[in-house]
């Protein structure tokens, strides 16, 4: 059976383990199903996630003139300490910054490689974390914007990573922390300006993921320039396709890409 479709991050589902899948237009994979399976991924052509055009894409699954045109790739989407909706000023589209700044925001503590800070949309939790890998996340604070959250996590990134080694997580070498311990110990570096929406009665959140062998020195495919690879699946983690010859392909990456999806 072939699915052909452009690829988008997969859609999870919080379960033990973490379900997994694939959407396309017309149809949709459980990849949890395809585990232990051969299967092939053929690169198509590329199609831009905001035009449509079979344009190279340049970041995020967009061509280069929608990356630098768009508000979903504005630089206060990666960087939240630039967000200005809550002052009324425009960045690139005002009404869609308000929707989506002018929420609740989490700052968040996630295990994945190694302990490390972050910021994601309330209606996000614990999505954001899945799709990092993360094994084990708590949150720190709950603020009703996304500047607010931005500023704490540039506070708190002197004192804790906020970027995860995509290798280590892969290879699940990594250990359990108490993250409890480490919000507590956090809290005197939130910035005045936030210090009231800290919380402090929450517990972990455990994710487990669907992987049946981990690879030792995971290799990332190159779709576009291999064209096609055809492997057997034997795990799911954060947004990575595991194979058993230690081929990885992060779907997140890939976005934008149209391509062939074979179970043989």
């Amino acid at each position: 059976m072939t699915y052909q479709g452009v690829l988008t991050k997969m859609e999870t589902e919080f379960s033990e383990p973490i379900q997994y899948y694939l959407v396309f237009e017309s149809d949709f994979i459980n990849m949890n199903q395809m585990l232990d399976k051969t299967i092939s991924i053929q690169f198509v052509k590329y199609q831009c996630l905001s035009c449509g055009l079979d344009k190279p894409i340049f970041r995020q699954g967009f061509c280069k003139s929608c990356f630098f045109d768009i508000p979903q790739t504005a630089d206060w989407i990666m960087r939240p300490e630039l967000s200005t909706a809550h002052l009324d000023k425009e960045d690139r589209d005002l009404e869609y910054e308000k929707k989506v700044q002018l929420q609740p925001h989490i700052v968040y503590l996630a295990n994945s490689s190694n302990v490390k800070v972050g910021v994601t949309r309330k209606s996000q939790i614990p999505t954001r974390w899945i799709d990092q890998g993360a094994h084990e996340a708590i949150e720190i604070v709950e603020v009703p914007n996304r500047y607010l959250a931005g500023i704490t996590e540039v506070a708190l990134k002197d004192y804790v990573a906020d970027k995860t080694n995509w290798r280590t997580m892969l290879k699940n070498d990594i250990a359990d922390e108490d993250l409890v311990t480490w919000r507590d110990n956090l809290k005197q570096y939130i910035p005045d300006e936030a210090k009231d929406y800290y919380i402090e009665s929450n517990s972990e959140t455990n994710i487990l993921f669907p992987v049946l062998h981990y690879p030792k020195k995971p290799k990332s495919l190159n779709l576009t320039k291999a064209q096609n690879y055809t492997g057997k699946l034997v795990g799911i983690k954060g947004q990575y396709l595991i194979f058993e010859d230690e081929t990885v392909f992060n779907i997140r990456s890939n976005e934008g890409l149209v391509v062939n999806i074979s179970i043989i």
